[in-house]
């Protein structure tokens, strides 16, 4: 299925099959998704790099105070930025206006999904990872499995592991791109191989390990034992912003890969789709695309309201950065807190 690209916020596709009762409703549509996407731009991209580089920043200037979800906020935090970065790239490149910075057949194209690719693997299994530790650090409170050193090795493998994922899929995407006569390409013409690959690495399996995380933690919390009075046992807010923070990621990224999935089995059917329904497709695609940047600034901005820890943190290096190189008064609850 092999189409040239309609331009977003437009009923191109729609036009010439004969329905013309859908064409309000079509440019309603796609005015509605226009001005919310645009909205995003001007506000939802200086939150998410705002929120997401002091995010960082609070939890990199005060390591010792720093928790295992904290290190999976930081490593979301890190793919935010850069989804932050790409967002007005993606939002209004050739698919979205009329005035394209890039083409769809060049290398900044490939590149820039590499990197929206590798952002999406890290976000959706930090996520998944954080869940399993969760359960983990709450069924065995005593033990080092889940620590902070243990989680900054492991968001290192989430990186290595979204990278070589994505380098998979980077040769299909290529490979799509370039001329046929290129025997090693000549068998993997197929964009739509690389999508079903980032639909079950990059959703199914994520989907699956958060699903089974969330049931071990909830026979956790209906048993009643003696772990449940253990003084190490986790903060009841990190459970909060667990789930929240797992409802907001899937709910958001849920569309893109429907979307992904959607395509392939169109694809797979072998037959031209009519303009009406690649129409639909392109909104469709759209939307999940908006939906999925906008995670880069919803998440961080749970983190900052729900943790209960981030307040002080964020005082803390506000007064370092105040006093400069003039030595400081201790901050007793920071201490306090360190000392816990």
């Amino acid at each position: 299925m092999e189409a040239k690209p309609a331009i977003m916020w437009s009923c191109g596709p729609l036009n010439g099959t004969g329905g013309a009762e859908d064409q309000p409703l079509c440019q309603h549509l796609h005015l509605v998704l226009s001005v919310f996407s645009l909205l995003y731009l001007v506000a939802g991209v200086p939150v998410g790099l705002g929120y997401n580089a002091l995010l960082v920043l609070v939890n990199l200037h005060d390591q010792s105070s720093m928790t295992m979800p904290d290190v999976y906020f930081v490593n979301m935090a890190v793919a935010g930025l850069v989804l932050s970065a790409l967002a007005p790239v993606h939002l209004l490149g050739p698919t979205a206006s009329g005035w394209a910075l890039w083409g769809f057949g060049s290398e900044a194209h490939v590149t820039l999904l590499v990197l929206f690719n590798v952002s999406s693997l890290v976000t959706m299994y930090s996520t998944a990872l954080l869940s399993l530790d969760c359960y983990i650090e709450r069924a065995l409170p005593r033990t080092y499995m889940s620590s902070v050193y243990n989680t900054r090795h492991v968001c290192g493998f989430v990186w290595g592991g979204a990278l070589l994922t994505s380098f998979s899929s980077l040769l299909f995407y290529v490979c799509s791109h370039v001329a046929a006569r290129i025997v090693e390409c000549s068998k993997m013409r197929d964009a739509q191989a690389a999508d079903a690959i980032m639909v079950f690495i990059g959703y199914v399996v994520p989907a699956l390990a958060v699903l089974y995380a969330l049931a071990l933690i909830s026979r956790i919390r209906k048993a009643d034992t003696p772990l449940d009075q253990d003084a190490g046992r986790p903060d009841p807010s990190v459970h909060r912003l667990l789930v929240a923070t797992v409802c907001t990621q899937f709910g958001l990224w849920t569309p893109h890969y429907l979307t992904l999935l959607g395509h392939t089995l169109l694809a797979l059917r072998g037959k031209p789709v009519d303009r009406h329904h690649l129409g639909i497709l392109l909104f469709a695609k759209d939307v999940a695309r908006f939906l999925a940047f906008s995670s880069s600034s919803v998440v961080p901005l749970l983190y900052r309201y729900i943790n209960r820890n981030f307040p002080s943190k964020l005082r803390r290096l506000t007064k370092k950065m105040h006093c400069g190189r003039q030595s400081c008064s201790p901050d007793r609850a920071g201490v306090q807190q360190v000392m816990a």
